[in-house]
């Protein structure tokens, strides 16, 4: 990363995290003794590399996770309120996103058989991506919905050790809008969603 050439520009997210970089490289000399594999061959092992990621950025696991524990909060109370599952919009919300995340599920698992036979995944790795980032977004979206007005402020002392538990809604719900504001770059990374969409239509639709 120290190489002359190589030049990286955090970018710092909604939340003011910064956990993201722009990378560019201009001129960059690699010496021989650093070479990977066969010269000028790097962005053929990168777009390999590349779809691996895109596989698992579908975050299929984690969402299953995230959708159980929010069915389990939208059935309690709080303060005496009516649970936000009573709200049948919501309600119908949340079993359209599980319903596109089984199907993620399903899409992911065939993916997983071709790679256990010895293929590596193709461009059915951009689907995932695209639809697991837009899944998880959504996700983030409901639990924004859930928290109501306890989400409204922006804490972004939340995450410090020493932040009061109690300073903000029943059970640290301002994390939903955070969670919210720095999961906007799951569609960006690993490739945007738009990239994604490209490869899609040449290697799938022959476009």
């Amino acid at each position: 990363m120290k190489t002359p050439g190589v030049t990286v520009k955090p970018i710092i997210l909604l939340d003011g995290v910064h956990e993201v970089n722009e990378i560019h490289f201009e001129d960059v000399e690699v010496p021989v003794e650093n070479l990977v594999g066969e010269e000028g061959k790097g962005w053929t092992y990168g777009k390999v590399l590349l779809q691996h990621e895109r596989a698992n950025i579908a975050g299929v696991a984690r969402s299953r996770y995230r959708v159980r524990r929010l069915r389990a909060q939208v059935e309690r109370s709080v303060r005496g309120a009516a649970p936000m599952a009573s709200d049948k919009n919501f309600m119908r919300r949340l079993a359209a996103v599980e319903v596109e995340l089984k199907a993620l599920e399903y899409t992911e698992l065939r993916t997983l058989a071709a790679v256990a036979s010895g293929k590596a995944p193709g461009p059915e790795s951009s689907i995932l991506k695209i639809k697991g980032t837009e899944i998880q977004q959504a996700i983030d979206a409901l639990y924004l919905k859930a928290a109501g007005y306890y989400a409204l402020p922006y804490v972004p002392e939340q995450y410090e050790p020493d932040f009061d538990d109690e300073a903000v809604g029943e059970a640290r719900e301002s994390q939903s809008s955070l969670r919210y504001f720095n999961n906007r770059k799951a569609s960006i990374y690993g490739g945007s969603n738009e990239i994604q969409k490209n490869i899609i239509a040449k290697h799938v639709l022959g476009l």
